[in-house]
């Protein structure tokens, strides 16, 4: 009879057998992905498609929970394999919307958006130039037959640089630009411009490597129609499109970017005046306070003037923060009171507010705390904290 050592022994000679049979079949699941993506550039389909997505998901949590299987663990494998499938079919390539296009110009095509912008242009098929502040003086030949002057330059820029092309385009080229404000550069470019004119926002950062379900909000300037090929080719990428108007937009954007990212400015920087050790806080962690500082140290990680364009450019930004400045203190006012009631019937009237999005966001965060959690919940040994 086997001891029991011998009996693990054999148990896991059997999961290292089951596991490479696991890459083999992701291999081939690879070799498959590269022929849809094929037959999407052949014909024109998006990279993805949300029904399918959902339809393949439903199918499969089904079939796993009918065989004893987690259903949740079904559809986490599946969309972290599902993510790596749309990279991989976007090395293919995609087919071009306007395939008698001239070249596509990206006014600061080097900066990182812009960079993003050439190269999905260039899996695309179109020709792709690049100006720079230094290459003004080529701007007429830079420019010359283009069908897409694509601005992506810091907002406090993109007036300024928009106004520089009057009589430099001509009325048939499409003038847009990517900044996350509208209103301004919307202005400007039907200024300069008497030709077709959109607003675009992608609502992620250069970081990202591709389109593949990512936000592209975009805002109607002048005739849409001939901007239709730019939306359906950013559609092919992968992306949701958002329709919104300039004013709607740029409301959302203090709230949603401006606003937050002075508040998380604020926060690393009573953690500096604290002189907190982050090291000994991350140890003291729990995934969902790991993750929190995760986006202070991802800001501050970033390039400072990114963040001061976007928070200084926001018009609504200073009388946001100012509330914002104010509420802080009267809830400060309410420990200082040691006031609880108060503060159960404020939580209450706000969880009431929030509706049926509380226990929404309550499983979403809970995802995404479980990702955490199994990426350094278990650090393999036990850690010496400051004493």
């Amino acid at each position: 009879m086997k001891n029991k050592e011998e009996v693990l022994g054999d148990l896991r000679e059997d999961i290292d057998r089951v596991d490479k049979q696991l890459v083999d079949l992701l291999v081939k699941r690879k070799q498959l992905v590269a022929e849809v993506g094929q037959v999407k550039n052949k014909h024109g389909l998006p990279v993805y498609l949300p029904e399918r997505e959902a339809a393949l998901l439903q199918a499969r949590r089904s079939e796993a929970e009918k065989r004893g299987l987690s259903p949740d663990l079904m559809e986490d494998l599946l969309r972290r394999i599902m993510r790596e499938s749309y990279h991989a079919e976007e090395k293919v390539g995609f087919k071009s919307t306007h395939p008698k296009a001239g070249p596509i110009v990206v006014i600061g095509g080097a900066g990182g958006m812009g960079r993003l912008f050439v190269r999905m242009f260039n899996l695309s098929g179109y020709e792709t130039r690049v100006l720079e502040k230094d290459d003004w003086s080529q701007a007429e030949h830079l420019l010359a037959g283009a069908s897409l002057v694509l601005v992506s330059v810091p907002i406090h820029l993109t007036p300024e640089v928009v106004l520089r092309l009057k009589g430099l385009i001509v009325a048939d080229v499409v003038l847009a630009d990517v900044t996350s404000t509208k209103t301004e550069p919307l202005a400007a470019m039907l200024q300069v411009h008497e030709g077709p004119v959109i607003g675009l926002h992608p609502m992620f950062g250069p970081s990202k490597a591709g389109f593949a379900k990512q936000v592209v909000v975009y805002c109607e300037g002048r005739y849409q129609d001939r901007c239709a090929w730019l939306l359906d080719q950013i559609q092919l990428w992968g992306a949701n499109l958002l329709s919104s108007n300039p004013t709607e937009h740029d409301h959302m954007m203090s709230i949603i970017q401006a606003l937050r990212h002075f508040e998380t400015f604020v926060y690393g920087c009573h953690l500096h005046a604290e002189n907190v050790d982050l090291e000994t806080v991350l140890h003291f962690s729990s995934p969902i306070y790991r993750l929190e500082l995760g986006m202070v140290g991802r800001l501050f990680a970033q390039d400072p003037d990114l963040y001061a364009d976007i928070i200084f450019s926001s018009k609504e930004g200073l009388a946001l923060a100012s509330r914002y400045h104010q509420r802080f203190g009267e809830a400060v006012a309410l420990l200082q009171q040691g006031d609880v009631e108060r503060f159960s019937q404020q939580f209450l009237e706000v969880q009431a507010w929030f509706g049926d999005l509380g226990p929404r966001f309550l499983k979403e965060s809970s995802f995404m705390l479980e990702k955490v959690t199994e990426k350094y919940g278990e650090r393999g040994k036990r850690e010496k904290t400051a004493t």
